[in-house]
């Protein structure tokens, strides 16, 4: 067992989840898929990494990483549900036994970025997996030509008028992170990678 393996069992365990070598060997066949190429477990790595450079500032740190362990385990690149089978993945897995399930059910669905939660949990699960966006350019270059990897339904002007929309609506934002923690650390960064993507894209849309 490695040490991955080690943390995600012993964190299930410890909030009362059951079978969790079964759990953990679902989980990374997952993020496994062939298919994937962002949304693997690359990315949770990543925000682990980011979770625990920032755990001093979360209340609830089991309810947060959880949900940050298992808030991409289904992804079909485009489809709009991904979230919620993600949240039905655990529900299949954790029974009334799971400390707080519904805490992280609620942060998995809220990384749909689509509102902004009420819950401090749910705002911290929000940034950690908003994080990479404001990471050095190189990185967010290559992150972005992952995320098109995943979607190769799509041609070249289809995909930047998708990119396009997403990164506008976070630009317009207020701001982009909902915790004082990571608007004071990737902030400015985001903002800068964002607005640098978007003057790209003009000229591929030209």
């Amino acid at each position: 067992m490695n040490l991955r393996q080690e943390r995600f069992v012993e964190l299930w365990l410890r909030n009362g989840g059951q079978h969790a070598d079964a759990v953990y060997a679902d989980l990374v066949r997952r993020y496994g898929e062939p298919c994937r190429h962002y949304h693997t477990l690359r990315h949770v790595r990543r925000c682990l990494r980011d979770f625990d450079l920032a755990r001093d500032a979360i209340e609830r740190r089991d309810v947060v990483e959880l949900a940050l362990w298992c808030h991409d385990v289904i992804y079909v690149p485009g489809a709009q549900d991904n979230e919620q089978c993600s949240v039905d993945w655990v529900l299949r897995w954790a029974d009334d036994r799971m400390v707080m399930r519904e805490r992280i059910c609620d942060a998995i669905l809220a990384t749909r970025h689509s509102h902004v939660p009420v819950e401090l949990d749910s705002r911290f699960a929000c940034d950690i997996d908003l994080a990479a966006l404001g990471a050095p350019r190189r990185r967010f270059q290559e992150d972005g030509m992952r995320l098109r990897a995943e979607r190769p339904d799509l041609d070249d002007h289809a995909y930047a008028l998708q990119e396009s929309k997403i990164l506008r609506g976070l630009l317009a934002r207020p701001r982009i992170y909902l915790t004082d923690y990571f608007h004071s650390r990737c902030e400015v960064r985001a903002r800068e990678n964002i607005a640098w993507r978007l003057g790209g894209q003009r000229l591929e849309l030209q």
